[in-house]
């Protein structure tokens, strides 16, 4: 009931998911804690998107990781392939914001030229509707242009989740399902994680449990104060083929399926869904793409983001206990990538990079003062 490992990571979605996995290729020996099915999983509601556009607005350090990150799937996806024969339906074709009216094309113009003064250009364009209708031929005349990026795509949350975790055990990584810490004892570099009866002991340790994070992390000397916002989804039966690019509102994925979404709900750790909500997410993309009329619904679910105060990600070490890292975005399949190969081989160095100081979450101090 007991074990030692050079690291453990509490939290097995796709953020610990995925630096688990960048730990045990890296050679450590690690132990990925799960809470199991009763956790709030946000990979069940994942819309699986790997979008780099409008990522980082007013934090360049989150534009700039969000690009790496997209650059670097390629990379993950391959080697997982490899690893487990799991095709994760990595599409990278670009990605479209449809825009409705005058206003909204105008807007985002606005967002990514203040977005390419503040981190560079990402090759973020507005197209008007003759370019795009050349683009997605279905399109609605509603339509009265789109917000085009050629870094964005789209993959298959649960496969990716699912060849992360395979991959991690063909390393040689301890998954230990059903581990809800109860008590962390902390000195720098060793810490015990009680979970029930079994011990896990190790010299680094990643909180990256979610909406749990906020209980486990102050345990370590770490600030992780993430919230739910409850996002709806719904999906129909199989078309045929007729949208190549990913949308952040409406995606056709590698089976045939259409999924549809992008609520935001402040409604607490409520999970269910409502019919009001999806008649707006229906009305909206329906106005862009009036070949999904002909669809069918065959489901519907909500999942729970977790957000921080400013919707950036979080990442830092604890300066009370050195080896303690926390780890938390709402992004990720986006930041798989990134977490797999970049920022796991910075965590068992034992130092972040200077440019991750802007993740700290001593800025919502720094905001509140």
């Amino acid at each position: 009931m007991s074990e030692a490992v050079d690291a453990a990571v509490v939290g097995g979605g796709l953020v610990g998911s995925a630096i688990a996995w960048g730990l045990a290729k890296e050679g450590a020996s690690v132990a990925l804690l799960d809470e199991g099915d009763v956790a709030f999983r946000a990979a069940r509601g994942n819309f699986g998107l790997v979008w780099v556009q409008g990522k980082g607005a007013d934090m360049p350090a989150y534009a700039h990781w969000t690009l790496r990150s997209s650059e670097l799937w390629p990379q993950m996806a391959s080697a997982l392939a490899t690893a487990t024969g799991v095709d994760v339906a990595l599409r990278q074709p670009g990605g479209l914001i449809f825009c409705l009216s005058d206003e909204e094309l105008e807007e985002r113009g606005a967002l990514i030229t203040r977005m390419h003064n503040q981190s560079g250009d990402i090759g973020t364009r507005i197209i008007d509707r003759a370019e795009l209708r050349a683009m997605v031929p279905g399109i609605s005349d509603r339509v009265v242009g789109a917000a085009y990026c050629p870094k964005d795509g789209h993959a298959n949350p649960l496969a990716t989740l699912r060849a992360l975790q395979q991959a991690f055990l063909a390393l040689g990584g301890s998954y230990r399902p059903n581990r809800t810490v109860d008590r962390i004892d902390a000195a720098p570099h060793d810490f015990t994680l009680h979970c029930g009866a079994a011990q896990v002991r190790c010299r680094t340790l990643v909180i990256a449990a979610g909406l749990g994070s906020a209980r486990l992390a102050p345990m370590v000397g770490l600030d992780m104060p993430v919230t739910p916002l409850r996002g709806q989804i719904m999906v129909t039966e199989r078309m045929r083929p007729f949208l190549e690019y990913a949308t952040h509102t409406v995606r056709q994925t590698a089976e045939g399926s259409v999924m549809l979404g992008d609520s935001h709900e402040d409604v607490g750790f409520d999970l269910g869904t409502s019919a009001e909500v999806m008649q707006e997410i229906a009305a909206r993309n329906l106005m862009a793409l009036p070949k999904l009329a002909d669809a069918t619904v065959v489901r519907v679910w909500s999942a729970l983001r977790v957000m921080t105060p400013d919707g950036h990600p979080i990442y830092a070490q604890s300066e009370r206990f050195p080896g303690a890292f926390s780890a938390t975005c709402h992004s990720g399949v986006t930041l798989a990538g990134a977490h797999a190969l970049a920022l796991a081989p910075a965590i068992l160095a034992g130092e972040l990079p200077p440019s991750f100081d802007s993740f700290s979450p001593r800025r919502f101090h720094a905001q509140a003062a």
